[in-house]
């Protein structure tokens, strides 16, 4: 890579690894927003998981409560990593923005930060997808980081990285405006463990597409 140049979703990822799991294990506010899905889930759902990253804990918890997981990652490494983790669900190496989604095909979709390397105009097209995707009644677990920044350069575990985002009340209106009913909202404050790591707000939202 070119001094300077910022490395794709895909790269940074594949350098990440096994890492970014360490890293998140902590994070309660995630594992309690898997639990307020579940609890609108019913037996045997359909649910993709954008983002899949290590495939725990989103498809792993997913999956033990006897659910249909899809994961879509652009990490190869990622999607080996949960391949091996989380037999049980099926992992593609895919861009959520290009892999095909037929209308009304699933129950819920599970959105955890991996809207944040996109620009804002790509993250409203992905719900606005994933709106469609699903069933009416269907739900979706998001989440990022609130901050309003667009193609900011940074890092992200001691590495280089881009970052788009929106604050809490933007956020949330571009949700409601894909279609969704949002049905909790929650923020949290977590620090990674990890050594280049510095404290992040986060919010997860549920909502119910109309």
């Amino acid at each position: 890579m070119d001094a300077g140049q910022q490395p794709t979703a895909a790269s940074l990822f594949d350098a990440i690894g096994a890492e970014y799991e360490q890293a998140f294990a902590g994070s309660a506010a995630h594992r309690a927003s898997l639990e307020i899905l579940l609890e609108h889930l019913a037996p045997h759902s359909r649910v993709l998981d954008v983002g899949s990253g290590t495939g725990r804990p989103t498809a792993q918890v997913l999956t033990d409560a006897g659910h249909v997981v899809l994961g879509v990652d652009v990490s190869a490494v990622m999607v080996g990593i949960a391949s091996r983790q989380v037999p049980r669900a099926a992992f593609r190496c895919a861009d959520i923005r290009e892999l095909p989604l037929e209308d009304g095909s699933l129950d819920a979709a599970c959105v955890y930060f991996s809207l944040l390397q996109m620009s804002r105009a790509e993250q409203a097209a992905v719900l606005d997808r994933l709106g469609r995707a699903l069933r009416s009644g269907g739900h979706l677990a998001v989440a990022t980081v609130p901050l309003d920044l667009e193609d900011v350069s940074g890092e992200f575990m001691g590495r280089p990285a881009r970052v788009t985002s929106f604050g809490p009340a933007e956020f949330t209106a571009l949700v409601a405006g894909a279609g969704f009913a949002v049905l909790s909202e929650t923020s949290s404050v977590f620090t990674p463990a990890h050594p280049a790591a510095v404290p992040e707000p986060h919010l997860f939202l549920l909502a119910r597409r109309d």
